[in-house]
């Protein structure tokens, strides 16, 4: 099969290979700096086909509606209620069938190209239920009943999606399947953006009341995800994303990121300065749009709200949320623009604001103080760069138990690129996956943490969880807590690792106003080996690669740092 070949780093790859960990590492960061995952140009022809898709299929479900769905008249109703309220169904559907966030090359999904339904629908696939050992749905595999569940909430997405009108009749059993399919696996949960398209069809429940509702889910989305920046982290983020970005295709300027490329790969002032201006600006233009009245300053705060989404899609993030961008500025023309007059605080139904105060107020601020018991999808804390993960150490190539015991749709990664590359670029991929974890500032806890999870880095398989949660479970979007220690007792309870066969890192978020992230180091066989804390004040300090002195002894380095 043709296709196309990624950028591939500037050295021999075999060469790479014999270097210590430290250099490996070294080498692999710079090359991130200045090319970002490699990712070929007709990947991104990809995507952009999936939004023209994503776009014609919503104008198609509309058009069962009499005057709606025509694109060539767009303008004329775009901003019907059932048109966004259809909008919001099928985003919900698009991404709860695996098409959307965490789909395609860019999240490590190259054969099949998603996960998603071809998981949820297969009966003996691993599952992460929210209550392990809840009698009928707390199993950690796939039953019928879990996959009966699943058919059923699509389908009673699609009868809602081809109704003439919207009742609550057509809500109602969304409204009650997508939390019962949450208690038996979060990762449907999750991947549906439930804390964002179930909250608005709540809303939706409400007749006279959702439009006012509905400003309040999209206001809460941006000042909690600017809330969420407020941290060391972020200026991280803007670093790594604009590396990767097609945009950004200049070495020189890429260089501008980074303090002083190749010898300090920390962010630099402009980072710093593009990330503070960013967050002071998803702050601002959502508190003009609540008070504006439709006038000059809903225009330009609508103006800002779109250039601020058009700067996060062209830089294609990891993870390529971009339909949920999509929504997100057609949610804001609509609710804001059209429905300019509607106060968002004229709700009238108590439940709803109970509702909203929950799912809003509630839930966001709790995930933000307690990281380790809620989702960051649920915290609202999108691209902070402050993100629990995991790095699954295989030694050997004991990794191929997860094809030989596991029920999957999707072979290990490397197999995936296996149909496609040889191996020098089969591994300079999967290499740039390793940089883009240690650019981030919570990446930098490995090397404290990796001395102390084996004794010899170079017999191990390195796999950042986010892989293995792909070819797992069927869906990964940054959530760490899905690759967790619970999917590690689910695998091994499927695979039968030995002793020293599989060590796993865990790293908790920072929580708000507390200095540390938390870790977990545990083996497969014998369970959690160590927890402790690790400063972030400390990490500012460190290169996204270990020092050289590391590889004359790393474990006395890890031992010394901690």
């Amino acid at each position: 099969m043709l296709v196309p070949k990624p950028i591939l780093p500037p050295y021999d790859i075999e060469e790479w290979r014999k270097k210590p960990f430290p250099e490996r590492m070294r080498m692999v960061c710079l090359s991130w700096a200045l090319q970002g995952y490699g990712t070929p140009w007709p990947i991104y022809l990809v995507y952009i086909l999936k939004i023209v898709f994503y776009v014609w299929v919503w104008s198609f479900f509309c058009s069962f509606t009499p005057g709606l769905g025509n694109l060539g008249s767009f303008g004329s109703w775009y901003f019907e209620p059932i048109a966004f309220q259809k909008a919001v169904l099928w985003s919900m559907a698009f991404e709860g069938l695996g098409l959307g966030c965490g789909s395609g090359p860019l999240t490590g999904r190259y054969n099949p190209p998603f996960g998603g339904a071809l998981y949820f629908c297969r009966p003996g696939t691993t599952k992460v239920p929210l209550f392990p050992g809840l009698p009928v749905l707390g199993g950690p595999t796939r039953t019928w009943l879990d996959v009966a569940l699943y058919v059923a909430h699509m389908l009673f997405l699609f009868r809602a999606l081809i109704a003439p009108e919207l009742s609550l009749e057509h809500l109602l059993p969304t409204i009650i399947l997508l939390p019962l399919l949450g208690v038996a696996d979060k990762t449907i949960f999750l991947a549906s953006r439930a804390e964002h398209y179930y909250t608005a069809l709540v809303c939706f429940s409400f007749a006279s009341d959702w439009l006012a509702g509905s400003k309040l889910v999209w206001v809460a989305i941006w000042m909690w995800a600017a809330t969420s920046k407020l941290n060391h982290h972020f200026p991280s983020v803007i670093a790594v994303m604009q590396s990767n970005s097609p945009l950004t295709r200049i070495g020189s300027l890429r260089k501008l990121l980074y303090r002083s490329y190749p010898d300090d790969l920390r962010p630099s002032r402009l980072a710093q300065l593009m990330a503070h201006t960013g967050t002071v600006v998803e702050y601002a233009f959502p508190v003009a749009l609540l008070l504006g009245d439709g006038g000059t300053v809903t225009t330009v705060a609508l103006t800002v709200m779109l250039v601020f989404h058009i700067f996060i899609t062209s830089s294609i993030p990891m993870g390529v949320p971009i339909e949920w961008n999509v929504i997100m500025v057609y949610g804001g023309f609509v609710l804001f623009g059209h429905y300019a007059d509607v106060n968002a605080f004229g709700i009238g139904s108590p439940w709803l604001i109970a509702f909203l105060a929950f799912a809003l107020v509630g839930v966001p601020l709790f995930g933000n103080l307690v990281p380790s018991r809620a989702s960051f999808l649920c915290s609202m804390r999108y691209y902070a760069g402050n993100w629990a993960y995991s790095v699954w150490l295989f030694k050997g190539d004991c990794s191929r138990k997860l094809d030989t015991h596991l029920t999957k749709a999707a072979p290990r990664v490397q197999d995936q690129l296996r149909k496609f590359y040889d191996e020098d670029t089969i591994t300079a991929t999967i290499s740039k996956v390793m940089a883009f974890r240690a650019m981030h500032l919570h990446g930098r806890c490995l090397q404290i943490l990796l001395p102390k999870a084996v004794d010899d880095i170079d017999q191990y398989e390195y796999l950042d969880g986010e892989l293995v949660a792909g070819v797992v479970i069927g869906w990964n979007f940054g959530e760490g807590h899905l690759h967790d220690l619970q999917l590690l007792r689910s695998v091994q309870e499927q695979c039968h690792f030995d002793e020293g066969e599989l060590r796993c890192i865990f790293v908790e978020s920072q929580p708000m106003g507390r200095p540390h992230h938390a870790w977990t180091i545990a083996d497969a066989a014998t369970g959690v080996m160590e927890t402790g804390q690790i400063e972030v004040q400390d990490l500012l300090e460190l290169q996204p690669w270990p020092p050289a002195q590391w590889s004359a002894n790393p474990a006395a380095a890890g031992r010394a740092r901690a």
